[in-house]
């Protein structure tokens, strides 16, 4: 992914475990998402976080140190999932046990996908996506996608303030 570009990116944990069910891990994702806005190196546009994926539109305006601030995400919060589950549940923290020679452990799978947004009107057809994500038959996780905590939908459906760090799509393409 590049700087400065608006991407729809799906990110999906290892083995499709439910790691994201409990809220301490998907609040894990929102204080990397919020961190990484304060420090001024992604605009976030939409978000949700499903029990074992997410889906995030957003651009990276800067390098985070050496990196790209799309990799610091991945790290930071795979750390933050490592740490947690090495407290709380190292039963559960051994399905992520990874034979690769640099980790132990392996959250996120490693095929991310990134597609970049090449208009408004994918902008909004990718955002509608991921708020009604919460309402798959397969998921049934509400019945109205504003009731969904870990989504944007309520932020541009109901000017909700709770995610007063997100940029408005209007503002990126």
């Amino acid at each position: 992914m590049e700087l400065n570009e608006v991407y729809f990116y799906t990110a999906t944990i290892n083995n499709w475990i439910r790691l994201l069910e409990k809220d301490e891990f998907k609040q894990i994702v929102l204080d990397s998402l919020v961190w990484l806005v304060q420090q001024k190196k992604i605009a976030v546009y939409g978000f949700v976080i499903m029990p074992n994926h997410i889906h995030v539109i957003w651009s990276g305006s800067e390098m985070n140190g050496k990196e790209k601030p799309f990799t610091s995400f991945m790290k930071f919060t795979g750390h933050r999932f490592l740490s947690e589950l090495k407290k709380n549940d190292q039963g559960f923290l051994d399905l992520f046990k990874s034979d690769l020679v640099n980790r132990n452990h392996l959250f996120w799978q490693p095929n991310a996908l990134a597609k970049k947004v090449v208009d408004r009107k994918m902008l909004e057809q990718k955002l509608d996506y991921i708020h009604l994500n919460p309402l798959q038959a397969h998921w049934n996780l509400v019945n109205d996608p504003n009731d969904y905590y870990f989504s944007s939908c309520s932020f541009y459906e109901q000017e909700d303030k709770k995610f007063d760090w997100l940029t408005h799509y209007m503002d990126a393409v």
